[in-house]
């Protein structure tokens, strides 16, 4: 997982000053390579989780490893718009056969170790939170480092990584890893995965309303470059930022899950959301310190929010085909932060045409946030969202 997230973050998080600087594309066109890098991963999670399981999690894992070094390289080479999306597909693609495999595989076995009594799995959400943010300290300052290098030498370095990360995998990754928990760990048909989720109601609404996290997270990619631009005349900051955050949450995840223990599902979800909404009127004071704020307040949001908001979908999910339920969750996101990104960057190109106030995107954002928030507030009012603690 470190070093996975070292390949993501070495290209990703410059990808924006590579379209912009590089090959000089409008903000809506880099919003729209953003967006549609987003969607094509979290929009694909709920068919690459229905294929894990149905099919397995190693195969996928190892499919998905091999689309993503081909991704990289096409990245690396492309000169046009056109090309750029063909990259960002493919990288996308890869992650939604892989993560919500690996994923669903980590909930199946930490709700088994919460039966033993040896850890609560919202803990061991919190502690994969932290090992996956060690790579995202050693990815964003490496990318730092490169950028007087080509980006294309960045992105093929990317893809040799991947390439040793598939030979790692395909050695160590356990052959029965399943994405469901109890005796009924067979595979069903895709048809039966589906239905398993769509008819699930209280579940479809909750990850609609979630999805909204995802849509927020995702504007760092587009937003931040912007406001470094705006501020300090360079993105040369922006590789530090990331390892900044990365490293607020190997130092805070911990707290934070005690203390959304502390509070309960409801209201750490609320909470968290609340706090990822509020952190985008920060930035509004001006300044690198309103931009650090933001950064801090939104990863803080989302290390109280996220291990409770995965643990309840565990719940609804009764831990059966949990692959298709947490990328059912990754697919909302996507198609959200795909229009979201398409916005935002729209309201960028009108604040640069001087039709819209600078504050714009920011509150914009921070809006949808909130009301998202209100909406996890009274759709917990109506359904149990937790459970007692076994062990």
């Amino acid at each position: 997982m470190v070093l996975f997230n070292i390949g993501f973050y070495l290209v990703v998080p410059f990808l924006a000053a590579h379209l912009a600087q590089d090959l000089h594309l409008a903000g809506w066109a880099i919003g729209l390579v953003l967006g549609l890098r987003t969607f094509s991963q979290q929009g694909m999670f709920f068919v690459g989780g229905s294929l894990a399981d149905r099919f397995g999690v190693r195969p996928m894992v190892l499919l998905g490893i091999a689309i993503r070094v081909v991704g990289f390289v096409v990245l690396g080479v492309a000169t046009t718009l056109a090309t750029m999306i063909v990259g960002v597909l493919l990288v996308g693609l890869a992650a939604a056969l892989f993560a919500p495999a690996v994923e669903a595989a980590n909930a199946a076995y930490g709700r088994g170790l919460e039966e033993a009594g040896v850890i609560r799995r919202t803990e061991l959400f919190g502690i994969e939170q932290m090992c996956s943010r060690l790579g995202t300290v050693v990815g964003p300052a490496l990318g730092a480092l490169l950028l007087g290098v080509p980006f294309e030498w960045t992105a093929v370095s990317a893809a040799v990584l991947f390439a040793g990360l598939g030979v790692m995998f395909a050695r160590w990754l356990p052959r029965d890893a399943s994405t469901s928990h109890g005796s009924d760990t067979g595979a069903a048909s895709l048809r039966g995965v589906w239905r398993s989720v769509l008819r699930n109601r209280g579940f479809m609404v909750f990850v609609a309303l979630c999805g909204v996290q995802l849509l927020a997270y995702n504007q760092l990619y587009l937003m931040l470059p912007e406001q470094l631009e705006r501020v300090t005349g360079s993105q040369a900051a922006l590789g530090w930022f990331f390892a900044a955050a990365a490293i607020l949450v190997i130092v805070g995840q911990a707290p934070m899950v005690a203390l959304a223990n502390r509070l309960g599902h409801r209201v750490s979800m609320v909470a968290g959301m609340a706090t990822i909404a509020a952190s985008f009127l920060l930035p509004l004071a001006g300044g690198l310190v309103g931009v650090a704020l933001w950064v801090a307040a939104l990863h803080l949001g989302q290390m109280l929010m996220v291990p409770s908001m995965r643990d309840t979908i565990g719940v609804l999910a009764h831990e059966r085909n949990l692959g298709a339920h947490f990328g059912m969750l990754n697919t909302l996101g996507g198609v959200l932060t795909l229009i979201g990104s398409l916005v935002v960057g729209r309201l960028y190109d009108r604040v640069d045409a001087g039709t819209a106030a600078a504050g714009t995107p920011w509150w914009t954002v921070a809006a949808v946030a909130g009301a998202s928030a209100v909406g996890i507030w009274l759709w917990t009012s109506r359904v149990r969202v937790s459970r007692p603690v076994s062990g």
